[in-house]
């Protein structure tokens, strides 16, 4: 994080930003980036005029995609002073700026505010334990009324917004339901992987934490995989699991905890099919592998928080996770829709989940449909976002 910020103006200069027609998102991390990436595309094909530049704040999304083709210019964010914030938008002069849920830096904004260059905030959620909503000074209403417009995720956020009186917000949605959509559309097959499902029953545990296994119980999921019970496929349960954490401490970890039969997806020579979990040790497979599951468990849910369910959602896939997911609305919205079923620690609400999922078609397949049908239902925040934005300058569509 400090490294990637040294020399970034010297470099920026070098750039000479200013004398294009800049549009600046920027984004705090990986996540942000895929609710950002329907929008970036977007302009890059409907507003070909404007060059792109796109920030993080985080490593874990610079260095992943510093090399985006989407984007003309990929840099980290200066740190949030007032020279930098000056200097900054001396250097870029966008023409617009949007950032994404939850980005709040005071001297950015303010500096942006003082130039008249508009500011928009999307794929944004409010909270009422946020310090907007506190009784506090005047300071934190004051970033929000920086902003052109806020486009936000819920009527619960307009609500709050409003009641500190801020009315310039529209409820768009989450652009994270046009990207994995995007994604399922277009993904291509994975031989390796439909060869490793077979006719078995494929359960995938998603960034996945050593926690998640400890909590279901290893035993458990040992005791699946040593029977033969899916009488649907008329084959065996199988595993596949992808790591969070990519490393051979987090891979020994899981594979000390099964203690079963597993093979790393990059030591596989693709032929042998004498086992019955498979540890995917890979970047960038996982919103693609997720096509052949007939359950899938989001880890992350006995940690801080699960991960993306909407990646597997898209599929018309049944999920299932841990007890932390009140933060998530589309963990909540897919368990009221009977898509999502939350299991807590121990053997016997997941034991039952699992027996209902391999055993029952009729309950599998109507999750399977509410799931898809929730994502699809959500799709469209993009096309909003962009109308508002371009449209507030009488700007057609290339």
């Amino acid at each position: 994080m400090i490294q990637g910020r040294k020399r970034i103006f010297e470099k920026l200069e070098k750039e000479e930003l200013g004398g294009h027609q800049v549009v600046w998102v920027h984004c705090a991390s990986l996540g942000e980036f895929e609710q950002a990436r329907p929008v970036i595309e977007a302009i890059r094909k409907q507003h070909q005029k404007y060059k792109i530049l796109l920030t993080f704040f985080s490593p874990s999304g610079y260095e992943i995609r510093k090399n985006y083709e989407g984007a003309d210019w990929v840099y980290y964010l200066p740190f949030d002073t007032p020279a930098n914030a000056k200097r900054f938008n001396e250097l870029v002069k966008p023409a617009k700026v949007l950032f994404v849920k939850y980005e709040f830096w005071h001297n950015f904004l303010s500096e942006l505010k003082n130039k008249n260059i508009p500011v928009y905030l999307f794929s944004a959620i409010f909270r009422e334990n946020q310090p907007f909503f506190k009784n506090y000074t005047s300071f934190y209403k004051d970033i929000l009324k920086c902003f052109e417009h806020l486009f936000v995720q819920d009527d619960n956020s307009i609500k709050l917004l409003n009641s500190i009186e801020i009315e310039n917000v529209t409820k768009a949605g989450d652009t994270r339901f046009d990207r994995v959509i995007e994604i399922a559309e277009n993904v291509n097959e994975l031989p390796d992987i439909k060869k490793f499902k077979g006719d078995n029953f494929l359960m995938i545990i998603g960034s996945a934490w050593s926690e998640d296994l400890e909590a279901v119980g290893s035993t458990l999921v040992r005791n699946h995989l040593e029977a033969n019970i899916d009488k649907t496929h008329n084959g065996r349960f199988k595993l596949l699991i992808a790591p969070h954490e990519i490393n051979k401490h987090a891979i020994f970890a899981i594979q000390n905890e099964l203690g079963y039969r597993s093979l790393r997806y990059s030591e596989w020579d693709k032929e042998s099919l004498d086992f019955d979990v498979l540890i995917l040790d890979t970047m960038g497979m996982l919103s693609s592998v997720y096509q052949y599951a007939d359950l899938v468990m989001i880890g992350g849910g006995f940690g801080k928080g699960i991960h993306n369910t909407l990646e597997a959602a898209v599929y018309g896939v049944p999920l299932t996770f841990g007890v932390f997911f009140d933060k998530f609305k589309e963990a909540k919205d897919l368990i009221e829709v009977e898509a999502a079923f939350p299991v807590g620690y121990g053997h016997p609400k997941f034991s039952k989940t699992m027996k209902q999922f391999i055993e029952d078609d009729q309950f599998r397949e109507r999750a399977s449909k509410a799931a898809k049908k929730y994502v699809y239902d959500h799709a469209g925040a993009t096309n909003k976002i962009m109308k508002a934005i371009f449209a507030s300058n009488g700007e057609q569509e290339a």
